[in-house]
């Protein structure tokens, strides 16, 4: 009869096999000390973009209002590079502990159907936190040009192929706007992309294009001076420091939508209860009268959407997003 008593040696060899199990488990785990209370450290929040720009200024007001519901500092850390893929693969990557978060804007679903590969998945590779806020994009002319956005795509139908339109780059929010705005309305417009909104205004302004399309705070100090004019916005609401400008819906075209938006995310795999402290905070944060009027200035309107809301509208963009990009044509990177 078969015995079932080890050898030392043998006993010796399953401990040791048992105890690597356990440690590969242990390192598998978020490295949360037993007894921790989240936070116990600073958190670092990476914008993947460079400093000033509107996912940088939104991520630096919510930092600020997070200092006391969570009692720790919030450290912004700028990635940016690659059209925002390097900041917010480097998040997709992180320990999922709620010690590193990704406040970024639209990128993360306009990406996937602009490269042909990435760093992340935009809904497997991130668990989402609080849907921030949005901003409009402002389709503006030279005064005289067009009295409304009727009047200018009636213009464009009179010379198809012969008006062009300035944006703050190719895969922007603005550039996916207009390319809609050109399967919607059956007008032909060549699109000319530029380094940032100033310099896709100074086009306009030099006449190198007929209409351009920028985040809202770019073109309203000149739209207030009347030196262009602003003919739509593309938010669900009219802007409102900016209350005589119709939205696209208003203009004749049901469900034309599309704000960036400004959205808190970490990595996929971050406990629950890390996710739903941080929700909770940001949301209770995004609802103070000074965060809202910094993020009015900002040319934002605050949100605050808990994770279910932000997750809702990363599947619907990434899907809408993927339909503007393949519809327009536009060559993948």
């Amino acid at each position: 009869m078969r015995s079932d008593r080890r050898s030392p040696l043998h006993r010796r060899q399953f401990l040791a096999r048992t105890a690597s199990a356990a440690a590969a488990l242990t390192v598998m785990r978020p490295s949360i000390s037993r007894g921790e209370t989240y936070p116990s450290r600073p958190i670092r929040v990476i914008v993947p973009f460079a400093a000033g720009g509107p996912s940088d200024i939104i991520a630096r007001i919510l930092a600020e209002a997070l200092y006391e519901p969570l009692g720790q500092s919030i450290v912004i850390e700028n990635r940016a590079g690659g059209g925002a893929n390097i900041g917010i693969g480097l998040v997709a990557r992180a320990e999922p502990d709620g010690y590193t978060l990704l406040a970024t804007t639209s990128a993360i679903v306009i990406n996937p159907s602009l490269y042909k590969s990435i760093p992340f998945d935009p809904i497997k590779s991130f668990a989402p936190i609080c849907d921030l806020a949005v901003s409009s994009q402002m389709l503006s002319v030279m005064p005289g040009f067009a009295d409304s956005l009727a009047d200018f795509v009636a213009k464009a139908k009179a010379q198809p192929g012969k008006l062009n339109y300035s944006s703050p780059g190719v895969g922007t929010q603005a550039q996916l706007t207009v390319e809609l705005l050109k399967i919607r309305a059956g007008i032909d417009i060549t699109h000319v992309p530029f380094s940032g909104g100033p310099p896709a205004v100074q086009a306009l302004l030099s006449g190198t294009v007929q209409l351009v399309t920028n985040a809202v705070p770019t073109s309203e100090p000149l739209v207030r001076q009347g030196t262009i004019k602003a003919i739509a916005v593309s938010g669900e609401k009219r802007w409102p420091s900016l209350p005589d400008v119709p939205t696209l819906v208003e203009s004749g075209y049901p469900g034309f939508v599309t704000d960036t938006f400004a959205g808190l995310f970490a990595p996929a795999g971050t406990p629950p209860d890390i996710i739903d402290k941080l929700a909770k905070a940001a949301q209770q944060a995004m609802t103070k009268p000074t965060v809202i009027e910094k993020a009015n200035r900002a040319g934002f309107q605050v949100v605050g959407g808990g994770p279910d809301a932000l997750r809702a509208r990363v599947v619907r963009e990434v899907a809408f997003n993927h339909d503007i990009v393949t519809r327009a044509g536009i060559e993948r990177r």
